[in-house]
């Protein structure tokens, strides 16, 4: 009996800030590599999740949300995030079914225009309405152009996940295990920790701070008795932003730091001391030399 042919390939997952395309790629791994919030543009870099099961491997690029443009970082997102196309098998166009179509969903139907790799259109989210509702909805997205596949899922409850997969292997040609099977992400672990600490800062501070902040892993080493300390550097762009992080006598540092650690334990499987500081860096999203410093590169 012939061995079975094994396929991989590279995968973009596409759409508007906030649809899901996190919730999406964290569920196929089973693991968090890809922080989740809901407030708007919380990716800025591709985040590569590796999947590998059923004779396939599949590398998987969860991309900003395009969106317009408001600062240099903006800039970086949605090229980042329109690059990204040239560089792989096929295109996820994650869509949010409860929110309906909207102009967001249009101006990336137009980007798509030009892409030969083809095109998946994933109706994210459909647990959140009515059955009657989805073939209208399906109906109306299909006038955007052309989908290879259109496949309704709940990212969140993973329902119909595994018929995405089914579609997405498709198009997946014969190819090498790029990654270990264990293996489920290309980014460094500094990056994932970095992540991590900035998704628990967006779900605690208010809406004038989450698209201040940016974070870096200043130094991280094991100690001698096994625990690993890592000392991490959260930068936002105004001193009252500082204030508000720290919290009223340093809580809701305190707290960020609480929750992040727990993530990062459970991530690295070692007991984890953690130590955040928090510095200004005035307008550093408008700044080039600043956010290549903070690995926002445009050649990304």
């Amino acid at each position: 009996m012939s061995k079975k042919e094994f396929k991989s390939g590279f995968v973009a997952i596409i759409g508007r800030p906030n649809v899901g395309k996190s919730t999406l790629m964290n569920q196929v791994i089973g693991q968090k590599i890809a922080i989740m919030s809901d407030k708007p543009q919380t990716t800025r870099n591709k985040i590569h999740g590796v999947y590998t099961a059923d004779n396939m491997q599949i590398v998987f690029l969860d991309t900003p949300g395009i969106h317009k443009r408001q600062s240099k970082l903006g800039d970086f997102m949605n090229m980042t995030a329109l690059n990204t196309l040239r560089e792989v098998e096929a295109v996820l166009f994650l869509v949010d079914a409860a929110d309906g179509m909207g102009g967001g969903d249009r101006f990336i139907a137009e980007q798509l225009k030009d892409v030969k790799t083809p095109v998946i259109l994933v109706l994210n989210k459909i647990d959140q309405i009515e059955p009657e509702a989805l073939l209208p909805l399906i109906e109306q997205y299909s006038k955007l152009h052309e989908f290879a596949e259109i496949v309704p899922i709940s990212a969140k409850l993973g329902n119909n996940v595994n018929t995405l997969l089914d579609q997405v292997k498709k198009y997946l040609p014969a190819g090498p295990q790029y990654y270990p099977e264990d293996q489920i992400t290309d980014h460094p672990e500094q990056f994932v920790i970095a992540e991590l600490v900035r998704e628990k800062i967006l779900h605690m501070t208010r809406e004038e701070v989450p698209h201040s902040i940016a974070v870096t892993i200043e130094d991280m080493r094991a100690e001698k008795n096994g625990t690993v300390y890592v000392s991490a550097v959260i930068y936002v762009e105004r001193d009252s932003q500082k204030g508000i992080i720290i919290g009223k006598q340093g809580a809701l540092l305190k707290e960020v730091g609480k929750r992040a650690r727990q993530d990062i334990e459970r991530l690295l499987g070692s007991k984890i001391f953690l130590e955040l500081w928090v510095k200004v860096k005035k307008d550093w999203r408008n700044q080039d030399r600043v956010l290549r410093d903070l690995g926002f590169h445009r050649d990304a």
